[in-house]
């Protein structure tokens, strides 16, 4: 399978093309950004295709990340993957934010508890606690920071997320320490796409996930953009 995976839900634009069968991607870039993700992606995405050595065509399945982040830039990466698997007649997936920073720790099957935690400002966090093989302990929520501390009751755990380290400096000194953390500002990209190729589409709607209201549009000719991409 040759899946296109998109991420432009946080700090970063990236896409990659991770081919199943030879079990890596094959082309991949990411550039460290705050603003500017609509004029960006296409022009990425546009490279990291041409070196892949393949045609939109070929491509089985295109998958995004979904958030919490950036209302803005998640719905650019959204629209960039509706509108080529639109223009190409392919399927489109999407994966949480969250999903995709845990997914490496929660590969290496360790007995920690993994929390996945964003930064949502105004003292709040969006965060996910999962045990060590991936069963969720507390579903994706939208809370002040205190509340995220309470998941210290699971154990010692590995925090990941662009939230880690704030979380990790508040942590309560009376008990054991985070086991590691890994204050990561987007996620791999690799592992989007290899969560992409695994869910099922009926399953893994490309759609926002709003943990809270979100407050702002992105421009109005990014679809035309993406299908004139795919139709190239």
């Amino acid at each position: 399978m040759l899946v296109l995976a998109i991420d432009t839900a946080l700090d970063a634009c990236a896409a990659g093309v991770l081919d199943t069968n030879a079990g890596r991607l094959i082309a991949q870039e990411t550039l460290p950004m705050r603003r500017g993700h609509a004029e960006t992606l296409m022009p990425l995405i546009a490279r990291v295709i041409e070196s892949a050595g393949i045609a939109v065509a070929a491509l089985d399945r295109i998958v995004a990340t979904t958030g919490p982040g950036s209302f803005t830039g998640l719905r650019v990466g959204l629209s960039a993957a509706r509108g080529i698997a639109l223009a190409a007649d392919k399927p489109v997936v999407g994966v949480t934010t969250l999903a995709a920073f845990a997914a490496p720790v929660i590969g290496e099957n360790r007995k920690s508890p993994v929390i996945s935690v964003i930064d949502a400002r105004h003292d709040q966090v969006y965060f996910q606690t999962m045990s060590g093989d991936g069963a969720t302990l507390v579903h994706p929520r939208v809370a002040p920071i205190e509340e995220a501390l309470a998941a210290s009751r699971f154990g010692a755990p590995h925090l990941v997320g662009n939230a880690a380290k704030l979380l990790a400096d508040r942590w309560p000194t009376h008990l054991a320490p985070p086991v590691a953390v890994d204050p990561q500002p987007a996620p791999d990209i690799a592992w989007v796409a290899w969560l992409g190729a695994a869910v099922s589409p009926n399953a893994a709607p490309p759609r926002p996930y709003y943990l809270r209201a979100p407050d702002a549009k992105p421009a109005g000719n990014f679809l035309l953009k993406t299908q004139t991409l795919a139709a190239s």
